[in-house]
């Protein structure tokens, strides 16, 4: 669709709408010709203190327009100014949108990956929790679900966010090897059988960054209040790597503090008693096994080698080492899946004792098989009865959902969301989804965000993508530590303004 703009530049708000309303669409900028058939003309003007954005939208056939006006005082922030215009810009395109297709998606005009901190916002405005909904419904118009579940989430990050102080942060601690790669992956993992050679010289280095990370930590008096070991598959170590490793993060970081030590034992085929051994001997709190589906023929389409009977085994596994805490996730939308096998999954899944089920949507990204080869994957309507299931299916079991989060070029438009039982929930899912609190990346592929929540500053610095170069260039390592360090640094000159 060809985007054309007048009076403002908000160039990524409308891309993120166009996604969400009409997601087999991408944006183009070239000038709107006589005989196009999609395109939207989207203009924003002001008189005094009342700005008006006029959406007009042409689909095939159709052509409609959309009009959304709103009082910004002038007294108003800049920041808050621009957060009311590209709202108003947003809900002109969404009823142009709207009147277009006839559809309301279930997220209504919402586009951002945060739902939940708008509801939060309104929240800690003082507006209860029925006024939220009000908002969500009569400005955004949002589902009941989706309504229901943002409010929801929203309440789990207020609540965290009270329990932390300035100097908290989350640690994370990156393994970027698979033992193949997923045809929905677009994540810098290395398979395992390609790159057995570099996981021993990966693992030295990280040691060394662990190591010079803890004395960082230290001087910053920095608090650790969860830790997070990710991928990839960390469980691609071996026992005697990932008890090396975990004794030296041990050893380097303060953890008398931590409330919870996540481990991704992500691929049933990695994971043994003698690994869940030593998990349990560096007193881990929670693992997440994630088989994404239990049919056998999505499993094989999106290129893992171990079946649903293997997840049954492993799982026996982790239920006789008796973790405080045990997550599975799921995948709405694979390949060769269907509303009925979904289900099915979903079912099976329940009866494993798993206390935190987090569900996904697929999202198609650019550097997947799925995308690249052009797979044929569930259409939107078969999705949503996939996740709907979920939602009610999961509530029906006593789980309710405490983070979610959005992505591109999710199929349907819906989301992801963590379910657990009341008590279970993962602080690190929360700390990072509501941006409560710094987390501090350790490891290839991963990224450092730095927040300072009482100013609303948030930074972020990138590791490097791949094992060799991040293997090859402790500069960059140190450099990225340096920024994490000066921007602490500078937290403190800002708090005595």
């Amino acid at each position: 669709m060809k985007l054309q703009f007048q009076g403002h530049d908000y160039q990524y708000a409308l891309e993120q709408s166009l996604l969400a309303l009409f997601p087999q669409e991408r944006p183009l900028y070239d000038p709107i010709a006589p005989e196009d058939r999609s395109w939207a003309r989207v203009s924003l003007v002001q008189e005094g203190p009342v700005w008006t954005a006029r959406t007009l939208l042409r689909h095939g056939d159709q052509e409609e327009e959309g009009v959304s006006r709103e009082t910004i005082p002038e007294d108003c922030g800049p920041f808050e100014a621009e957060r009311e215009k590209q709202k108003i810009v947003k809900l002109s395109f969404f009823q142009a949108a709207r009147s277009v297709t006839g559809v309301t998606p279930p997220w209504g005009a919402l586009t951002g990956i945060r739902p939940g901190k708008l509801a939060a916002r309104f929240l800690e405005e003082g507006k209860s929790e029925q006024e939220t909904d009000r908002l969500l419904r009569d400005v955004y118009f949002v589902s009941p679900q989706r309504r229901r579940m943002c409010i929801e989430t929203a309440r789990q990050g207020l609540n965290a966010a009270a329990a932390l102080s300035p100097r908290d942060i989350a640690l994370y601690v990156g393994i970027p090897f698979c033992p193949t790669r997923c045809a929905y992956c677009s994540f810098v993992s290395n398979s395992v059988e390609k790159s057995f050679a570099l996981v021993e010289p990966y693992l030295q280095s990280l040691l060394s960054e662990v190591r010079s990370a803890g004395e960082m930590t230290a001087r910053l008096g920095l608090r650790v209040r969860a830790f997070y070991m990710g991928g990839g598959t960390p469980t691609t170590l071996t026992a005697e790597q990932m008890d090396r490793l975990l004794t030296e993060v041990e050893r380097s970081f303060d953890l008398s503090g931590c409330l919870e030590i996540t481990i991704e034992a992500g691929r049933p085929d990695t994971i043994s008693p003698e690994k869940l051994g030593v998990l349990k001997a560096h007193r881990t709190t929670r693992v997440s096994v994630n088989p994404q589906t239990m049919e056998d023929r999505v499993l094989h389409a999106i290129g893992r080698r171990h079946s649903a009977e293997d997840i049954l085994r492993a799982m026996e596994d982790v239920r006789a080492a008796r973790f405080d805490h045990v997550n599975m996730d799921l995948i709405a939308g694979l390949p060769e899946d269907s509303a009925e096998g979904f289900r099915r999954t979903l079912n099976t899944v329940l009866t494993l004792g798993a206390d935190n089920i987090t569900v996904h949507t697929l999202s198609l990204k650019k550097g997947s098989r799925i995308t690249l080869e052009n797979r044929a994957i569930p259409s939107s309507e078969e999705v949503g009865r996939m996740v709907d299931y979920s939602i009610e299916r999961l509530r029906g079991a006593g789980l309710a959902p405490y983070y979610l989060y959005r992505q591109k070029y999710m199929s349907g438009s819906f989301e992801n969301t963590g379910w657990c039982v009341p008590g279970a929930e993962g602080l690190y899912n929360i700390y990072i989804m509501e941006e409560l609190c710094s987390i501090l990346s350790l490891g290839a592929g991963g990224s450092t965000k730095m927040v300072d929540a009482r100013l609303g500053r948030i930074e972020r610095v990138f590791n490097l993508k791949y094992p060799k170069e991040y293997i090859e260039r402790p500069e960059k390592i140190q450099a990225n530590q340096a920024a994490f360090a000066a921007f602490y640094n500078g937290a403190e000159d800002r708090s005595t303004r």
